[in-house]
């Protein structure tokens, strides 16, 4: 078998490092160093909620933008998929939340949940991707990556309430269950060591270690875990299950388009301009602006939370009749909803214009975020 000669970062190795891995073990620190301002806390302060929800949360799923509708190439060649999806999301987010509103966000918070699972799934893949090794090997990361996301989640549902929600109180079912919960912490115990154990193994065996991806899969455990299992607070929950997951997003989003849009053939003069040297203040810009629109409109229409933030949306006093909202909520929802959806296919796509470069060829039919 053919040993890596060295680590299989996707872009720069710094940028991976601090953008795609560091993430969730800094914000693990951040908990570390004021532990009781996380354990059991049940509200997000203002400018918490700007830097975690509104710069990192939602803007993140602004910057598929620039993966999909701002690329001419991928608008034309994926035209069907690309507006299909958004219609036919939006028309059954109406259906249902017309019919019963916490159905809506419940049926929301279990997509986010599998949109959040796949992307650490795709991050291993990618990592793994030059990897020759036991097949085995392989199956004991995928079971890895699952276990580490199952199990907080399975114990959130065992053993609620806890001091935070997915979206909305009530959007997940709860079933409390001793028994059920002793089981799942066995079977986490019992995969997370044999995980250990294997990488040992693999260490003595090649007298090598991929360090991207063991870094993925041992973060994804301690956000996981700590998020949602160990501290029973909004803060803690917030700033480990966003930032690990938006920011390495955003990360994954930029480095593929510094490696493409910069070609004179590709996608016009606006992504050249967007992913060259000094473009990412303006690619922050735009998703960063994108966000806080879409939020100010949520608050002026629906939650009416952060008067401070938006005093320009609360100009006018907006009172949405509940005919209206049926609407309204689904349609401010969906590029959160579009996001989900079409991030399970762009991703997977084999056409020579959604790959790389030859070395990494296979990225684009594994990673699934």
């Amino acid at each position: 078998m053919q040993l890596l000669r060295k680590q299989p970062w996707i872009g720069r190795a710094w940028i991976d490092i601090v953008f795609i891995l560091l993430p969730p073990f800094a914000c693990l620190a951040i908990i570390a160093v004021c532990p009781k301002l996380f354990q059991n806390n049940k509200n997000l302060p203002d400018y918490w909620w700007v830097i975690l929800i509104l710069l990192v949360d939602v803007a993140h799923v602004y910057s598929t933008l620039y993966r999909t509708y701002f690329d001419k190439q991928a608008l034309h060649k994926q035209r069907s998929l690309l507006f299909t999806i958004p219609f036919v999301s939006f028309v059954a987010s109406v259906m249902v939340y017309s019919t019963n509103s916490i159905l809506f966000w419940s049926i929301m918070a279990y997509i986010a949940v599998f949109h959040f699972i796949r992307q650490q799934y795709g991050f291993m893949r990618i990592y793994s991707r030059k990897e020759r090794v036991n097949k085995w090997y392989k199956r004991i990361d995928a079971f890895t990556i699952y276990v580490a996301t199952l199990f907080p989640i399975a114990y959130w549902h065992l053993n609620a309430p806890r001091n935070f929600n997915w979206f909305v109180s009530g959007d997940f079912f709860y079933f409390k269950s001793t028994t059920l919960l002793t089981g799942c912490y066995i079977i986490y115990i019992t995969l997370l060591t044999v995980y250990v154990i294997k990488e040992i193994i693999m260490l003595v065996q090649y007298k090598q270690i991929n360090i991207p991806r063991v870094a993925v899969i041992i973060g994804t455990v301690v956000s996981w875990y700590f998020g949602i299992v160990y501290f029973n607070g909004d803060m803690a929950f917030t700033l480990l299950n966003v930032v690990s997951h938006g920011i390495p997003y955003m990360a994954l989003i930029w480095i593929y388009g510094n490696k493409n849009y910069n070609k004179q053939s590709k996608s016009g003069n606006f992504l050249r301009i967007i992913f060259s040297k000094y473009g990412i203040a303006v690619f922050l810009v735009i998703i960063f602006l994108l966000a806080y629109i879409e939020e100010g409109l949520w608050d002026m229409t629906v939650w009416k939370e952060h008067q401070n933030i938006f005093k320009v949306f609360r100009l006018i006093d907006v009172q949405i009749s509940g005919q209206l909202l049926n609407f309204l909520v689904p349609l401010l929802a969906l590029p959160q909803i579009t996001h989900y959806v079409i991030d399970g296919f762009i991703w997977k796509i084999k056409k020579d214009d959604f790959k790389w470069n030859n070395e990494t060829s296979k990225l684009a039919a594994e990673q699934v975020v």
